[in-house]
């Protein structure tokens, strides 16, 4: 339903007290911002020496940088690995075959809703128990089959919704010149809704990067464990946190805007106008 339905277009004087009110929370913010930094600056959390620090060539080569470089290097075999196993069980959901489709929604539904740390700690005992990886790669490995159980699992509902929303007649096309419901699926429908649901795809990889710090619970080397292992040394931690933080922000800004732009692009292509809906995840596929 459009929203022009729901709601009256504001008038002259509701613009100006939706301006009002947008300008006292700004003033408001700051003012927060204000009393945060005062508050800290009385703690002595404001002096220069405890910022110099975090910038220093010590802090990057052999903290900071070695810490982005395992992070990144986590999330992008996870993402390699979900999108894998996202279009494997995302054919499975869609699959004739009632006993591939029973088993690929046991195994989609049960790691979706399995929580990412949960999944984590889990492999890490178990990889470094049964010695499958050595010892000391088991946080490296249990951080990367956690993200890719998890968000593979999203990915596949991602295909499924994707296809399910294609016209119909994409299948029917198929079938005319001689494809198997398989061969339609895996030649015709899939690589459709991989274009459809692109920008939904690239969200997930921002879920990906940022889920990979909850590897510092198990002693993944990782940004966040690195900045922490530095301000532990300096005395600095706020400093060091604020450092990684920020470090995050800007690497999921930039993916959120090629998010956008993909999207805005794809829009513009598609027969009408949509792309895959990122929420479509939540629904449950059909058993029947």
């Amino acid at each position: 339903m459009s929203a022009s339905v729901l709601f009256d277009t504001p008038g002259p004087k509701a613009k100006r007290r939706i301006l009002l009110i947008n300008i006292i929370g700004v003033l408001l913010l700051l003012a927060l911002l204000v009393v945060v930094v005062i508050g800290l600056a009385n703690k002595g959390q404001m002096e220069p020496s405890l910022w110099a620090t975090m910038f220093t060539s010590n802090a990057w080569t052999n903290f900071l940088l070695p810490g982005l470089i395992n992070t990144l290097k986590a999330a992008g075999l996870a993402i390699v690995l979900s999108i894998v196993f996202g279009l494997a069980f995302g054919m499975g959901l869609l699959s004739e075959l009632k006993a591939l489709r029973w088993f690929s929604t046991i195994i989609v539904e049960f790691f979706r809703a399995v929580p990412v740390l949960l999944l984590i700690v889990f492999f890490n005992i178990l990889l470094s128990r049964t010695g499958i990886v050595n010892g000391t790669d088991s946080p490296f490995w249990a951080v990367v089959i956690s993200l890719m159980l998890y968000n593979g699992s999203v990915v596949a509902e991602l295909v499924r919704s994707g296809v399910r929303n294609l016209p119909k007649g994409q299948r029917e096309a198929g079938i005319a010149i001689g494809l198997t419901t398989n061969q339609s699926l895996r030649l015709i429908e899939i690589p459709q809704a991989l274009v459809a649901m692109l920008p939904a795809l690239i969200g997930q990889f921002v879920v990906i990067l940022k889920d990979s710090a909850l590897g510092y619970i198990v002693g993944f080397t990782e940004l966040l464990f690195y900045s922490r292992t530095f301000a532990s040394a300096n005395g600095n931690m706020l400093q060091a946190l604020l450092v990684a933080a920020a470090i995050f922000i800007i690497i999921n800004f930039a993916l959120s805007k090629l998010a956008e732009i993909v999207s805005r692009r794809l829009s513009s292509r598609m027969p009408d106008g949509k792309t895959a809906d990122p929420d479509a995840e939540l629904e449950a596929p059909a058993l029947a």
